[in-house]
């Protein structure tokens, strides 16, 4: 009897070790991912899928090993810097920013947790970062354009499509520091190929009423958005002015074709989205945001929006539709 008392409790205790061996490993870590922006979450849902997407295709579960606190400034840009700090005081791994008044608020926040950059126009300009190969500090990322000389090429493809234009007008908000830059170069540009620039402010929505009125007051025939966090968040509103008050138009990015414009001609903002998992998982697995390389993008994009062409009474030349990546209809 003894015996099988004690087979019994030696059984026990073999039940026992590997219970209390599993209750000891160590649970699974769940990475936080802060993403700032300033647009509507409507207005994103296509990036958000993007880099959640980006994040999957790395293996990470996204709800499960990888939290993302999302954080939008319903195109108020003044929401920025608490937005930025509530993501602070969640204790989050690193904080993924889509433009540059984005990172500088970011960066205002905190100088420790690490910042990923979706798509920065002349970072280096703006202050951002030290140098692409060594960025320094807690920021780096993707860049969004290489330069001025895509000004060059945006109104290039505008000049061919729209028939003797000669005087062209130029949509920005002033408010994004690095647009004065762009808006110079673009100018100088313009002018070298010909034409006669126009600056238009746009602040926000209410301004965009008066920016069309002076387009239309000054007799331009075509027109340039620069555009930023802001002017994105209404990149509708500018499709349907452009259109009812028939003016062709390019700007940067194709969400903007999607919306109505003419042409654009940039970067595809959901790459870049994707591309910055990349970021975000290297420094989930260590790396010093200093020491990686912002990358520049490659490739660039034609949309054309026939729609908006027939709307316009507009014939976009052959040659060009030949070259576009794509073509709404």
């Amino acid at each position: 009897m003894q015996r099988r008392t004690l087979i019994l409790a030696l059984g026990g205790v073999a039940v026992a070790w590997p219970l209390a061996a599993r209750g000891q490993q160590p649970a699974e870590r769940v990475y936080r991912v802060g993403y700032l922006t300033v647009p509507f979450r409507e207005q994103t849902l296509h990036l958000i899928k993007a880099i959640e997407d980006g994040l999957r295709s790395l293996g990470y579960r996204v709800g499960e090993n990888v939290v993302i606190e999302y954080r939008f400034a319903n195109g108020e840009m003044e929401r920025l810097p608490a937005l930025a700090a509530d993501l602070v005081r969640l204790g989050v791994d690193v904080i993924v920013t889509p433009a540059n008044p984005i990172t500088a608020a970011a960066m205002k926040a905190t100088t420790t947790i690490p910042i990923v950059m979706t798509n920065s126009a002349d970072p280096i300009r703006a202050g951002l970062i030290a140098e692409l190969a060594r960025p320094g500090g807690n920021v780096t990322g993707l860049a969004l354009d290489t330069g001025g000389e895509l000004n060059g090429k945006r109104l290039e493809l505008l000049k061919e499509t729209v028939p003797n234009l000669s005087r062209v007008g130029i949509l920005w908000n002033p408010d994004t520091t690095t647009n004065r830059t762009r808006v110079m170069s673009a100018s100088e540009t313009a002018r070298a190929l010909g034409l006669t620039p126009v600056m238009v402010e746009a602040r926000g929505l209410d301004a965009l009423e008066q920016a069309f009125g002076t387009m239309v007051k000054e007799q331009m025939q075509a027109f340039v958005v620069f555009a930023d966090a802001v002017l994105f968040n209404y990149r509708q509103q500018i499709g349907v002015m452009a259109v009812r008050n028939g003016l062709p138009a390019i700007s940067n990015l194709r969400e903007f074709a999607e919306a109505g414009l003419l042409l654009t001609y940039g970067v595809d903002l959901r790459d870049l989205h994707r591309r910055a998992a990349v970021f975000v998982d290297k420094i989930f697995k260590g790396a010093n945001p200093a020491d990686l390389p912002v990358e520049q993008p490659t490739k660039f994009e034609l949309v054309i929006n026939l729609k908006t062409a027939n709307a316009l009474r507009l014939t976009v030349p052959p040659t060009l539709l030949s070259l576009a990546d794509e073509v709404i209809e």
